[in-house]
């Protein structure tokens, strides 16, 4: 099952994804939730399945406005340097712990929008991840008990504005301009994705390959993770864990790459779909 966020006639709601639009879970909140993120908290994705059957009506794409997958994530864990490949295009070690930053839910924007080059900088470089969706209450998790509190998978792209991220040693200020993370283009749930560790991600730049890897080149694997970050914060339904990019980033070109406005930026993972987002400019308004 496929679940996507998105607004409708000025109302914010999720819904159960299809080839040709969406199906609103609005008219049934009651019984699940207004949001896929108390949709998570009320345990009702086997409700939502049940739905599936009786809604008949779609909203076609072009009639929704897109909204990220979890617009208002509690939690955003993102993880850096968690690839081999890309650990050694950086020339760094390879890390005994998780490198854990964080972002903040206003620097997400949801398939179909612009990333945005913010006015401060060029150095908008892309990064393909696997985005984990929690699925209920998680604290102390066991890396082998840590399946049972995953919700699903998305795809994202960490887009981080490189000279911001290297200010100083801590990334929060290069990875939270708003709408440079794109989240999308819905989550699938775990049961459909299956072994998050065999999955296949590709980034694409204006239909050129830049990134391609395998997820088993992952150093710290899905579960890992969420015993790492449940032994120091409670993850909550709907909360998120970016799990890092591979190799091929554009900082590490030579010359570098650096996403502009009007390039159109992909990422696609097996068994979940394709993230497609555009780049545009900040617009920055004078003080009144």
């Amino acid at each position: 099952m496929k679940l996507a966020s998105f607004r409708h006639a000025g109302k914010d709601t999720f819904g159960i994804a299809t080839d040709a639009g969406v199906k609103s879970l609005a008219p049934y909140a009651a019984e699940v939730g207004g949001s896929l993120r108390e949709a998570l908290a009320r345990n009702a994705l086997g409700a939502i399945r049940d739905l599936d059957a009786r809604i008949a009506d779609t909203l076609p794409w072009d009639a929704v406005e897109r909204l990220p997958v979890v617009p208002d994530p509690r939690k955003i864990l993102c993880v850096g340097i968690n690839y081999l490949t890309h650990v050694k295009e950086t020339g760094r070690d390879i890390p005994t712990k998780p490198m854990f930053f964080t972002r903040f839910a206003d620097s997400q924007t949801a398939h179909g929008a612009p990333i945005i080059r913010p006015a401060a900088s060029e150095k908008l470089d892309f990064e393909g991840e696997l985005a984990v969706v929690i699925g209920r209450p998680a604290r102390h998790v066991k890396a082998a008990d840590a399946f049972d509190y995953v919700a699903g998978y998305a795809c994202y792209n960490d887009g981080s504005v490189r000279d911001w991220q290297r200010h100083t040693i801590q990334f929060t200020p290069g990875k939270n301009f708003p709408s440079t993370g794109g989240f999308g283009p819905w989550l699938v749930t775990a049961d459909e994705v299956g072994d998050p560790s065999t999955l296949t991600l590709t980034t694409r730049l204006n239909g050129q390959v830049v990134q391609h890897a395998t997820t088993d080149d992952l150093i710290f694997d899905v579960p890992t993770l969420i015993e790492y970050c449940s032994t120091f914060t409670e993850l909550g339904p709907g909360d998120v864990i970016i799990t890092g990019t591979t190799g091929g980033v554009g900082a590490f070109r030579e010359p570098p790459l650096w996403m502009k406005p009007g390039d159109t930026v992909e990422v696609e993972i097996s068994n979940i779909g394709t993230l497609r987002n555009t780049v545009a400019d900040e617009v920055v308004h004078a003080a009144a």
